[in-house]
């Protein structure tokens, strides 16, 4: 509100109010301090907010959030760095967006649009310089070089990507990007040297994991997941596909397996069935 610290010359609306009836994107939910927490708690459940120099709290209209992290919240609940009942308020779909070199198959077309974007802001034609000091030389990326590319492993995501882009535009010195073009720190002698085809880990690799490493129960790491809508009908499915396939399909054997005991089989079964995950044992006796 006007005059309410130095430098209030005029109202000035915020961000929630200027999100009301729309939309607003949380970034790095997870780096939020207790008290902000609790105040993004009481307007999710109250729509209240109330105005730094206002006597009085307003009500804003219907409002969709969307946030993000990178951090696991539920570790952070154990650690009492995150609120569970925060946690649950905005935990409605959950969406998980695999790392960079989970999905290969999007990094060619990232390079693209990253290369596509840059030329166009910084004068693709070479008529003259912009207001960056410079027209770019390169017009393109060598298939050569796309594939070394897309056989890094990125640990800096999308964004250590673009950068690196970005670079070889400012830096090129020929039209085509070849391999030998590419930054020092990405040499081709230290590029990930998995198989370039390697299977992509999936949900259910990482489910299997917690039941067999791990040690956990299927009604302790799956179900809950489930029922929560944190992973889908597809990745139960395919996690007792994997149970079937070292059990040979003895579904008593995924019972194990799965750290269930043998009490639980007609409840498993009973699950797989009303969710449609359960999948004919015959296929897999070999």
């Amino acid at each position: 509100m006007k005059g309410s610290f130095t430098g209030a010359y005029r109202d000035k609306p915020g961000k929630l109010e200027m999100a009301s009836n729309g939309t607003i994107f949380l970034d790095e939910i997870g780096e939020m301090t207790l008290r902000m927490q609790g105040l993004l708690l009481r307007y999710l459940e109250t729509g209240e907010i109330q105005t730094v120099g206002a006597d009085r709290i307003a009500i804003t209209g219907h409002t969709r959030v969307i946030a993000a992290t990178n951090r696991n919240l539920r570790d952070l609940i154990a650690q009492g760095q995150f609120r569970e009942d925060l946690f649950y308020r905005l935990n409605v779909i959950h969406l998980i967006v695999p790392s960079l070199r989970e999905r290969r198959e999007d990094i060619p077309l990232l390079i693209s649009h990253f290369l596509q974007t840059l030329l166009n802001k910084n004068g693709r034609n070479g008529n003259g310089r912009n207001g960056n000091g410079y027209s770019p030389i390169v017009r393109d990326i060598a298939p050569e070089a796309v594939a070394t590319l897309t056989a890094y492993s990125w640990p800096g995501n999308i964004r250590q990507l673009q950068n690196v882009i970005e670079k070889l535009v400012v830096t090129g010195r020929r039209e085509t990007i070849q391999v030998d073009d590419l930054p020092a720190e990405l040499p081709t002698s230290s590029m990930d040297a998995r198989p370039r085809r390697e299977r992509r880990r999936t949900v259910a690799d990482d489910l299997l994991k917690k039941l067999s490493a791990e040690g956990e129960s299927f009604w302790t790491a799956v179900y809950p997941l489930y029922m929560n809508r944190e992973i889908t009908r597809g990745n139960v499915r395919d996690l007792v596909h994997k149970g079937l396939e070292e059990a040979r399909g003895n579904y008593k054997i995924v019972l194990r397996l799965f750290n269930m005991h043998a009490s639980d089989y007609k409840r498993f079964l009973n699950f797989l069935r009303k969710h449609d995950c359960h999948l004919p044992f015959k296929e897999y006796r070999h």
